[in-house]
């Protein structure tokens, strides 16, 4: 049977990796939805002239919006799907670039109904990141002690080498 804290890493890395899957599309293409589509692309409009800086270094509100809609993507995909140490670089990159959005809405004077979601998956995202880098809680070995013909169970710890301290 599967820890609790195994469902919640994977519940969390699905949940999450559909959700971006599913925002980075709507970044990249119309196909979803239309007017999601077009609202994007006037928000991300807004974040380049709000900060000149972009425009400057040659990066346009397009390529902005297609490489943050590629990158939730591909990070979505990963956490999704592959296992083991990817999914917690991918994590670590969707929450570099939640930070980045709540960045760029702060920077617009967006209301927080605007963007609520990003610091709800924000939120969402660090918890899972948080879980996942925990280390593995290991049960006490058990080991069944019989006195006369009943068997006690009794925890075995490790007694410490000789000449050293254990430190609880």
């Amino acid at each position: 049977m599967a820890s609790p804290r195994t469902i919640t890493i994977v519940a969390l890395s699905v949940a999450l990796g559909l959700f971006f899957i599913f925002m980075g599309t709507i970044k990249l293409t119309p196909r979803l939805s239309r007017d999601a589509y077009n609202e994007m692309k006037r928000a991300y409009k807004s974040y380049v002239r709000a900060l000149p800086m972009l425009k400057k270094m040659g990066v346009s509100s397009i390529l902005l919006r297609k490489s943050i809609g590629a990158l939730e993507v591909v990070c979505g995909i990963v956490m999704t799907l592959v296992p083991g140490r990817p999914k917690d670089v991918a994590n670590f990159l969707l929450l570099l670039l939640v930070l980045a959005v709540l960045f760029f809405h702060q920077l617009v004077g967006d209301p927080l109904k605007r963007y609520a979601h990003a610091l709800v998956f924000g939120i969402l995202l660090t918890c899972r990141l948080l879980i996942a880098r925990q280390p593995e809680e290991q049960l006490p070995e058990k080991r069944i002690l019989s006195v006369n013909g009943d068997e006690q169970p009794i925890i075995h710890e490790a007694a410490p080498e000789k000449g050293k301290m254990k430190v609880s």
